[in-house]
């Protein structure tokens, strides 16, 4: 098949999510199943033409762009994702793209992604390049399946085009005041009758996706179906109920050749599940790092993350009294609300043989943490799919994680696995969003840490697990199949 790739963020050229991860990983494995994929992104200010060797596409000449009524001159540059074939084309449009974020609260921020969504398009008819499938990602993508089926129904290259549109965080709406009709060339028709495209008397990017996609799908099977009611979908149940029959859930895959301990070049001591000498020696490395003192016995608990209530920071808040009086050490990275911030620095300063602390981002810091913590807490209130739990499996580090989203499909809790005989479980989980809970899943992983027989059975029960992009890939590949039937 020919797949048309869109995304507003791609690993390595820009990111602020696990969209961009997807948008750099999906690709290359689906170009490995025999498809021919082209991704597509826009050349923000950031994206270094020197250091990913792009070219400028002449052939292209300037793609006249009209937003707002307004004329862009629009160019296309081309590069390729690491290790692979696979190309991807920056749309390049300096007035949108070259601006200190990718994403902005600017006024313009609508017409930014009408342009991009426009020039795909575009560049796709200059390539002479009939897709089968044009794969759509969030908000900023939005409008393509609609632009597709109307406003660019003229053109023969797409009468057998599907599009498939996945929400990778539905919190995330893209919602702009009416004048996007006029900014966007949508008819008005529209957004007054039957709501596809209109949400609270606004333009709603995402909804326009979920309406006009010729099939949709999350990215795990569990945020599918809470996805379907009115405590997860943010507004979305309705139309999600609507079109269930094409709704679909696929777990992320992750990438092994980044995050493997056996082979991760960030970490002092390679290790594998034959034998976790080396994990030990990288729990003093990272205890070293932050002059934390090392003993054998007491775990260590890690938590990487964007610091904010959707990843439980207030269940963890809540909690601090009892946490705190666990024997444990505690090592966390990462940046976002303010108040949780300085929760976690003014805990360093007050016990900082316990509490290690970096505001921040850290990639290196991030390996090292999974290779070196005994367990990793991710209690989020909503996970659409989430990939340091799968991380931290593969690296013999213990998840403990609130039951939703894509933790519940990848987190099997050892005591309820257990107790049915089955023996797999490969962390500890929580259903309500209380601060007992979480003090008792905390608690009772503590407790399984000291039976080593039983740590090590766990920890090899998540160690063995398969999380690769490949299974997931070619549930994409069934996707698209059953997108093309529906045109």
């Amino acid at each position: 098949m020919k797949i048309a790739f869109a995304a507003s963020e791609v690993v390595p050229f820009a990111k602020t999510g696990g969209l961009a991860d997807v948008s750099g990983a999906l690709p290359v494995e689906l170009e490995k199943l025999g498809h021919d994929v082209k991704v597509f992104m826009p050349k923000y200010y950031s994206v270094d033409e020197h250091k990913f060797n792009l070219e400028y596409q002449s052939w292209a000449n300037t793609m006249p762009i009209r937003v707002a009524g307004i004329v862009h001159e629009v160019q296309l540059y081309k590069g390729y994702l690491p290790n692979s074939k696979v190309e991807i084309y920056f749309i390049d449009c300096p007035y949108f793209f070259h601006r200190h974020n990718l994403y902005t609260n600017d006024h313009d921020e609508d017409q930014r992604f009408i342009c991009f969504s426009k020039s795909v398009i575009e560049a796709i008819q200059r390539l002479l390049w009939s897709p089968d499938i044009i794969h759509c990602n969030d908000w900023q993508t939005g409008l393509i399946p609609l632009y597709i089926k109307d406003n660019y129904s003229w053109d023969k290259m797409f009468e057998n085009t599907a599009t498939v549109f996945t929400v990778h965080n539905i919190g995330y709406q893209g919602k702009f005041p009416q004048k996007t009709l006029f900014n966007a060339e949508i008819r008005e028709d529209l957004f007054y009758h039957g709501g596809r495209i209109e949400q609270d008397g606004l333009v709603n990017f995402l909804k326009t996706g979920l309406s006009f996609a010729d099939l949709i799908n999350t990215v795990s099977e569990t945020y599918a179906k809470e996805l379907m009611t009115p405590e997860y979908s943010a507004g979305m149940h309705h139309l999600l109920k609507y079109r269930e029959k094409d709704f679909y859930g696929i777990i992320n895959g992750v990438d092994y050749e980044v995050w493997n301990p056996e082979t991760d070049k960030l970490i002092p001591y390679n290790y594998s599940k034959e034998g976790l000498s080396g994990k030990e020696k990288n729990k003093e490395e990272l205890l070293k790092k932050f002059s934390m003192p090392y003993q054998k016995d007491i775990p260590l608990i890690g938590i990487i993350s964007r610091l904010a209530i959707q990843k439980g920071f207030d269940l963890i808040q809540a909690s601090l009294g009892e946490l705190m009086h666990f024997n444990a050490q505690w090592i966390v990275l990462g940046s976002g609300e303010q108040k949780y911030e300085n929760m976690f620095q003014a805990l360093h300063e007050q016990i900082p043989h316990n509490v290690g602390v970096y505001i921040g981002y850290n990639n290196d810091l991030a390996h090292l943490i999974e290779a070196g913590a005994d367990i990793f807490l991710m209690p989020s209130h909503y996970e659409p799919c989430g990939l340091n739990q799968i991380y931290s499996l593969k690296y013999g580090t213990v998840p403990v994680v609130r039951k939703t989203g894509g933790l519940a499909d990848t987190v099997q809790d050892w005591n309820e696995y257990n107790t049915y005989g089955m023996d797999t479980g490969n962390g500890f989980s929580f259903v309500e969003y209380k601060p007992a809970a979480l003090v008792n899943a905390v608690q009772r992983a503590l407790g399984d840490y000291h039976n080593k027989p039983i740590w090590k059975k766990i920890q090899l029960n998540g160690m063995h697990q398969d999380y690769s992009w490949e299974h997931s890939a070619r549930q994409y590949e069934e996707l698209y199949k059953k997108a093309k039937l529906k045109r």
